[in-house]
């Protein structure tokens, strides 16, 4: 078998939906980057969404709408992709490091160590679909009068305390990657219920232009634009966003799924008592959008091990989340986050998708179970 770490869940209606688009004349962003954007503020239950080129750019927007600025400082977990640390640095302020809990997610109780008079915000991870305790860092954002920025790349369909994300705060941002729970290729989406920062939003994704595109070709008037402020080209284009409309309809039978597999997978390791496993909270629901497994300091194999074996199994895996300050990019910064690098080193995530058979499930976990229980077998 050669089972992959990942595979996106595409079809017949995502390349109709693409196709017809391309015919229609109108492929850069239009009227179905606004159809995309009105189904997704919909699905996640906020007033508005912008769409955008990818993520990056989403949590880049969010922090200048956000007012964050050189000299200020964000506190992020560093256990998160390096594209998290990159947005605050994008505006000149400094991403202050956090240490995270079991559960991959900030702890707020060092969020809290780390808050000084340069804080101008929070920027929360809900790491690998994984819903953070998003009411006690508002509350702390409240209390110190900073800004709730959230990063959600990997949380589209995940729920917290009966509402999904996105719906909580007024900057949450989304990714549309291949790896993630649905895609258009690569994109992004960012949320909010603040008009003001749907408008700016809308307006800094477009290099700051003063009209839109279909307000330019529908008029029948000659009408010039002008550009506000220095912007940015993040824009989504109405193909992708034709494959994203489809990708939502989808997303409650992809979500349900991928569900399904990881509650195989936790009932068939609970009896491992060398690792730990992804365990919901009561309120919290995933969409699973990896599976992690931790291997304890009592297992009798290491994680690179078990990578390595997989792997000549025809099982892909992937190392733990990375850790922003042990890359090459932060390291001058020498901190030291005892938790997050020891996740970091021994963790591993396992093949999740959505049309993983049932041989290919049985057949990585009886070879992962084989590795953690019995690896010199």
């Amino acid at each position: 078998m050669k089972i992959p770490i990942t595979r996106p869940l595409l079809g017949i209606e995502e390349a109709d939906a693409a196709h017809k688009t391309i015919l229609s004349g109108w492929v850069t962003q239009g009227p179905k980057v606004a159809e995309f954007e009105e189904d997704f503020a919909e699905y996640v239950g906020s007033k508005y969404a912008v769409a955008v080129s990818n993520c990056t750019t989403a949590l880049h927007l969010a922090m200048i709408v956000a007012g964050i600025k050189s000299g200020d400082e964000v506190i992020c977990p560093s256990m998160s992709y390096i594209a998290t640390a990159n947005c605050i640095t994008y505006v000149g302020a400094k991403p202050i490091f956090a240490e995270v809990n079991e559960d991959f997610n900030l702890d707020i109780e060092d969020v809290k160590n780390r808050i000084n008079s340069k804080t101008k915000a929070i920027l929360l991870v809900h790491q690998m679909g994984m819903p953070a305790d998003i009411d006690a860092f508002q509350a702390i954002c409240k209390e110190k009068n900073i800004i709730l920025i959230e990063d959600a790349a990997c949380a589209i369909g995940s729920v917290y305390k009966g509402k999904r994300i996105g719906s909580h705060s007024d900057l949450v941002c989304f990714s549309f990657h291949p790896r993630k729970i649905i895609t258009t290729g690569d994109g992004g989406m960012i949320t909010t219920s603040n008009e003001k920062f749907n408008e700016r939003l809308k307006i800094l994704r477009k290099h700051a232009m003063s009209i839109s595109d279909h307000e330019r070709h529908s008029c029948n008037e000659i009408i010039f634009e002008d550009h506000l402020e220095i912007g940015y080209n993040y824009r989504l284009t109405d193909i992708q966003a034709a494959v994203g409309i489809e990708q939502l309809k989808k997303i409650g039978s992809i979500i349900e799924e991928r569900r399904k597999i990881s509650f195989k997978y936790l009932n068939s390791f609970n009896d491992i008592e060398c690792i730990r496993l992804p365990l919901e909270k009561n309120g919290y629901e995933s969409n699973y959008q990896s599976f992690s497994i931790y291997l304890k300091e009592n297992a009798p194999i290491q994680r690179n091990d078990v990578m390595r074996k997989l792997l000549e199994k025809g099982i892909s895996s992937r190392r733990g989340i990375m850790t922003a300050h042990q890359e090459t990019a932060y390291n001058f910064m020498d901190i030291q986050l005892p938790i997050s690098e020891d996740l970091r080193d021994n963790s591993i995530l396992i093949p999740l998708y959505n049309e993983m058979t049932i041989d290919e499930i049985n057949y990585t976990i009886r070879e992962t179970r084989k590795l953690l229980l019995y690896p010199k077998k």
